[in-house]
């Protein structure tokens, strides 16, 4: 009974102290009266949520999305053929040639450089000893030292000259800077062709035939395979495999209609061109060809003949004021002319004009495979052609078309066109 009362008492006390509490608190927030704010629903458009839960997805590469292997697992993927793993290969070979030679020219430009400023700065030492030995000796001081120096020095200074101008160092960078242009022009034809067609075994063989000839037409050694530096007659260089077999060139039919691009008109718009490549451009860079090939070898020959002068009249300094005049003379005209040659890198000209005559030979030979082939529709497309022509030389479609024209009024009139084929160079 008394357990009862207690517990009576102590739920009393309980519910009378959380009636206070929440009474108290109605009165706190009757006091403190906050009102709600309306609730603003932002519409959030369907695409950008799906644009943007695209963007936190985690994509594949398009060729694992576009495999077939990656929507249906039990498939497996597509075996490259024989023929593309072949041009892959090669592509991976033209690559580092393009890396080698382009390694070497830098090397080769250096050589240039530095030889030329080492030879400059031997022969005008050896000038001015030669000098202050001759001013020595009129004095009737002993001048030994400096005649043994001097004569050495100018030995020294026609020895580097002569095995300069074997090598040709300028030279030997325009071969490797030009190899490099067409390895990586070579390896822009593979890689458009990898991503625009399936290659075939014939073109795997022709691009292995392209990069021997390239090989063959800009050796990477020195010894047993340079290039002759100065060759009895100016020829343009090859680098790209000649047709063994050669069909006749088919003749216009002026009934042939517009097959693959190929229409009479533009055979004999494309025979035009290559009259005016022939009779203008090709020989005008011959002709200078020549011309820069006839002065490199005087200047090969006069620069060493010099030195060699030079040596021989410092060693007989103070036996007479002559021989002073002589060494000194001798060693100022071989900077000179050592400057002049290697300093304006005159092989290196000549091996631009061997390069671009090559370019017109090649473009020539590339027309005329063309128009042997018969069969119009294994023939590269017309139009695509005569496009692709016009940009070699320089020019727009239309304006090769002006200028076969033109060649082809002059030479019914009898006379030379004026015109040269190429705008580029």
């Amino acid at each position: 009974m008394a357990s009862l009362q207690t517990s009576t008492l102590i739920f009393s006390s309980s519910f009378s102290s959380s009636s206070c509490s929440s009474s108290r608190r109605s009165n706190i927030n009757a006091a403190i009266h906050v009102p709600k704010l309306p609730r603003v629903r932002f519409a959030v458009p369907k695409t950008a949520t799906k644009l943007v839960l695209e963007g936190l997805q985690l994509r594949e590469p398009k060729h694992i999305l576009d495999n077939d292997s990656y929507n249906n697992p039990s498939a497996t993927p597509a075996t490259p053929t024989a023929a593309t793993t072949q041009l892959y290969a090669i592509l991976e070979a033209v690559a580092d040639r393009v890396e080698m030679h382009n390694n070497i020219r830098e090397q080769r430009d250096n050589w240039n450089t530095l030889l030329l400023n080492s030879i400059n700065m031997i022969t005008l030492s050896a000038s001015l000893m030669a000098g202050i030995a001759g001013t020595a000796a009129g004095a009737g001081v002993s001048v030994l030292a400096l005649n043994i120096s001097s004569t050495l020095l100018f030995s020294a200074a026609s020895g580097m000259l002569l095995v300069m101008n074997k090598i040709q160092p300028s030279q030997l960078a325009e071969e490797q800077r030009n190899a490099t242009r067409l390895f990586k022009q070579l390896q822009s034809q593979i890689q458009t062709m990898l991503a625009l067609h399936d290659p075939t075994e014939q073109y795997v063989k022709d691009t292995m035939e392209k990069v021997l000839a390239l090989d063959k037409a800009y050796p990477l050694p020195l010894l047993g395979a340079m290039l002759e530096k100065f060759p009895k007659k100016f020829e343009p260089a090859v680098w790209w495999p000649k047709n063994i077999q050669s069909q006749k060139p088919s003749k216009p039919n002026s009934q042939m209609g517009k097959i693959n691009g190929w229409s009479a008109e533009l055979e004999e718009e494309m025979r035009e061109i290559i009259e005016v490549v022939k009779t203008k451009d090709i020989e005008d860079y011959e002709r200078l060809g020549s011309l820069v090939l006839k002065i490199n070898k005087i200047l090969a020959i006069s620069g060493p003949l010099l030195t060699g002068v030079a040596a021989i009249g410092s060693a007989f300094v103070g036996q007479g004021s002559a021989s002073a005049i002589v060494a000194v003379a001798a060693g100022s005209l071989a900077s000179a002319v050592n400057a002049f040659q290697h300093g304006g890198q005159i092989g290196m000209v000549f091996e631009m004009y061997r390069n671009c005559a090559g370019f017109f030979n090649k473009l020539e030979d590339t027309i005329q495979a063309t128009l042997e082939e018969q069969d119009l529709e294994k023939r590269e497309n017309g139009e695509f052609f005569e496009m692709k022509v016009a940009m070699q030389l320089g020019r727009s479609s239309d304006q090769l078309r002006e200028l076969a024209s033109k060649s082809a009024s002059s030479r019914l009139e009898g006379t030379s066109i004026d015109e040269f084929g190429c705008k580029l160079f």
